[in-house]
């Protein structure tokens, strides 16, 4: 199947050591990024990292920055679209370069990378889809704005499940992982240039519960900064609309593969 891909430019500081890609998208995360890649260097984690920047212009993406930091490579999005096409970017380099799973992590340093090898461990158990939940025994949400907490809580995850019918707890969270199997999936479909912002996942959790995936949470620590401005790329009524919106699209089963039934 043609994967719909956005140009992109790849910079590889050195060759593919293990078999799942930790990739995080980013875009000016300024000074974040770079703490949450030297906290990922201290726990020795065996994954190869890959950057999947938007189009940063702070110079947080610099090789003189992220190759110490023990990044394997950075890719560079020069075609349009937002989170989605980052991903699609990221997902379709990982399995050219054969890894058999991608991991996703947030790039702003809210997550706690102490729990990627719950990931690693749940892909090599043979599951497809692997949500990190905050709101789980043994995960941690720290400083939740309420506004927040309550829209993932009592909308956005009830909403989301019962598309799904699997019981997610934390559906806007963007630490999770996903199997080769279930990437290259053509029912699921999903190097289609129409998954270019938050459709992608979100559309990708309720297709794959559709199509029977094994799929668990895992959980893991979200913890926002106790002072100062907090990092998202989503704020305001505009945006957190423009997610519920974009949740609505999904849930309709607007962005499914044309033809193709569950």
């Amino acid at each position: 199947m043609t994967r719909e891909v956005p140009a992109f430019e790849a910079v590889v500081f050195k060759p593919r050591l293990t078999s799942y890609a930790l990739c995080i998208p980013v875009l000016n995360e300024n000074g974040r990024l770079q703490a949450q890649l030297q906290r990922m260097l201290s726990l020795n984690l065996p994954v190869d990292i890959v950057i999947a920047d938007g189009g940063s212009t702070d110079g947080s993406v610099s090789a003189d920055i992220l190759k110490p930091l023990n990044v394997r490579a950075l890719l560079i999005k020069k075609g349009p679209g937002r989170l989605g096409a980052q991903l699609r970017m990221a997902f379709s380099w990982a399995l050219d370069q054969g890894y058999e799973g991608v991991i996703t992590i947030d790039g702003n340093d809210k997550d706690d990378p102490a729990a990627i090898p719950l990931f690693i461990q749940a892909l090599a158990q043979g599951v497809d889809h692997i949500q990190g939940s905050r709101f789980i025994p043994g995960g941690k949400a720290l400083r939740t704005p309420w506004w927040r907490w309550l829209g993932v809580r009592l909308v956005h995850a009830p909403l989301l499940s019962k598309a799904a019918q699997f019981h997610y707890t934390d559906t806007t969270n963007g630490f999770r992982a996903y199997s080769r199997r279930l990437l290259e999936d053509p029912r699921m479909a999903i190097f289609r240039a129409v998954l270019s912002g938050y459709e992608l996942h979100y559309y990708l959790a309720v297709r794959a519960a559709r199509l029977g995936w094994r799929i668990v949470e895992v959980p893991v620590t979200r913890a926002y900064p106790a002072h100062g401005k907090i990092p998202t790329k989503i704020s305001g009524w505009k945006g957190n609309w423009a997610i519920l919106k974009t949740l609505w699209h999904v849930i309709r089963g607007d962005y499914d593969p044309s033809g193709q039934s569950v």
